[in-house]
């Protein structure tokens, strides 16, 4: 199945400036949303993202917007419902709170009453599934399982970045291995684990086969960037285009990923190509 791409990059080139809530333009400018959902859609995606990543209670405090979590999470999945129809699945994005439960930050208690608030509003817009993602710590995402998994009937898809490290091994910054997060992942009650941001397809397929290693026959994600970017001129620049991003695409699959899309520097153009080509390559047996 083919996911959607980066939606960072499409509020910004439509004019969200550097310290904007991105999550507040689900209210104030909708018509964006729908936008770049559709054109996600059109260039042959499955499934789409909702615009709430950061729209948990923790996150939007730093905007002066956290009496908002459940209308803002709510039009969230309700624009991407309007715009999926039946046809297309709604995944709403969940992303860490940026707080650590080691250091003290956070209960566990409050963890999980700021993840099930964000849950329940995004099931009543509509969605079809979570997408907890660009996690780091098993305690965190655990916890987050486990209120969507309480308080909801969506489906929990979980998804961590990893980084390549000196010994040539990969870890979070927390240190969790790809191995260790299916295990913890599962255990708690993912239905779909997985990995995005921080690296091209290429490095992603290294990653899917320790995954998959892990847990072989649980549905793998991947929400690759576009390459590892570069700074040109204070901005963030993505090496890989289209054509190349779905060529490579093709390794995630073989090292065992059911679900393709993207990450930073991803655009509807990108999607096609990855459609195109997994597409036209014949399931085996």
């Amino acid at each position: 199945m083919i996911s959607d791409g980066a939606w960072g990059t499409q509020l910004q080139q439509r004019g969200l400036k550097p310290g904007e809530c991105p999550e507040l333009w689900c209210l104030e400018r909708p018509d964006v949303i729908r936008q770049i959902a559709q054109s996600y859609l059109d260039a042959g995606a499955d499934m789409i993202q909702t615009n709430s990543f950061g729209a948990n209670r923790f996150k939007l405090k730093h905007y002066g917007l956290h009496d908002q979590v459940a209308e803002i999470n709510e039009a969230a999945a309700s624009i991407a419902r309007a715009v999926a129809g039946p046809e297309h699945y709604v995944i709403a994005s969940m992303g860490p709170t940026g707080q650590i439960l080691l250091m003290g930050d956070v209960t566990e208690e409050e963890l999980y009453a700021v993840f099930k608030e964000q849950a329940v509003a995004l099931e009543r817009g509509g969605a079809d599934a979570c997408c907890l993602e660009t996690f780091a710590a098993t305690d965190e995402a655990t916890l987050a399982i486990r209120a969507v998994r309480e308080n909801t009937a969506l489906e929990i898809i979980c998804t961590f970045t990893f980084e390549k490290t000196m010994r040539g091994e990969y870890r979070t910054m927390m240190g969790v291995s790809p191995s260790e997060m299916a295990t913890a992942l599962l255990a708690a009650g993912a239905d779909i684990i997985g990995t995005n941001c921080g690296n091209g397809m290429l490095a992603m397929a290294e990653i899917v086969k320790e995954i998959r290693e892990a847990a072989p026959s649980t549905p793998i994600l991947v929400h690759a960037n576009a390459g590892k970017p570069t700074s040109v001129g204070g901005r963030d620049v993505f090496p890989e285009g289209p054509e190349e991003m779905a060529r490579n695409a093709l390794k995630v699959v073989d090292a065992g990923a059911n679900i393709v899309g993207g990450c930073c520097g991803t655009t509807p153009a990108h999607i096609k190509a990855i459609a195109l080509v997994l597409r036209s390559v014949k399931p085996q047996g």
